[in-house]
């Protein structure tokens, strides 16, 4: 499902001290949840999973109470949760989410990271049928069982499992996330990372060249405060760059 490109960036950021660029887009992302559904995490799911990501990255619990917190500050201008469609470089696919506090300047900068990439944006809604939106789960893999987990939460939503290395996903249908949760709680199992998030359908097969190019107009976008997530339409044609 072209999960390989995501595997091949996630081991390059953990190589990237990028805790000065993530910290900000946790804080963002968890002050925005709890504006919109409360500061309770047992009553706002978006705000559980936010945490939850926080936590995976080892931010601090300051930061995170500080975010939570901030939801509350009157003065706090109101974040606009906007979504992109572009290609990009060979055509690449791309759908980027963002949360501003300013739509000119976002969308100003998103057009700029595609235009430079010699892509540009489409129309809203032309490349949303192209990607399926999936509640996604990360667990730690000691001590787990994932065969008895598999089974626990069939009737949860739970539609498939993949066991890494060093870590079990789950993935299930987006509106499934509430009930994967609960399921995955009624285990006694905490998920180091939960989110909602699009995966493409029929992902395309680039070179490695071509990835290069693809991945530094993502790192740009990526670079950006007011990107949330930016997910292409890729898959790797060589497996071994999962070992980076």
């Amino acid at each position: 499902m072209g999960r390989a490109f995501e595997y091949r960036r996630a081991a390059k950021e953990k190589r990237w001290d990028k805790m000065s660029k993530v910290f900000p887009k946790l804080s963002k992302a968890i002050t925005v949840a709890a504006k919109e559904g409360g500061g309770d995490p047992e009553m706002n799911f978006k705000l559980r999973a936010a945490i939850q990501n926080a936590k995976a990255e080892n931010m601090p619990k300051d930061n995170i109470e500080s975010a939570i917190k901030r939801a509350s500050d009157k003065e706090l201008k109101d974040y606009i949760e906007q979504t992109f469609e572009g290609k990009g470089p060979h055509g690449v696919l791309v759908i980027v989410e963002t949360a501003t506090d300013n739509v000119t300047r976002t969308t100003a900068n998103v057009k700029s990271y595609f235009n430079k990439a010699e892509g540009s944006l489409v129309a809203s809604g032309s490349l949303e049928f192209m990607f399926q939106r999936k509640a996604v789960f990360n667990l730690e893999k000691e001590g787990v069982d994932y065969e008895e987990i598999e089974l626990f939460l069939i009737d949860y939503g739970l539609e498939e499992i993949e066991v890494l290395e060093s870590e079990i996903v789950i993935y299930g249908d987006y509106t499934s996330y509430g009930n994967i949760n609960k399921g995955l709680s009624e285990l006694d199992i905490k998920p180091s990372k939960s989110l909602l998030k699009r995966i493409p359908t029929s992902p395309i097969n680039f070179s490695e060249e071509q990835l290069n190019e693809i991945e530094k107009m993502l790192d740009k976008m990526e670079d950006d405060e007011d990107v949330q997530y930016a997910v292409s339409y890729t898959h790797l044609t060589l497996p071994t760059i999962l070992l980076v």
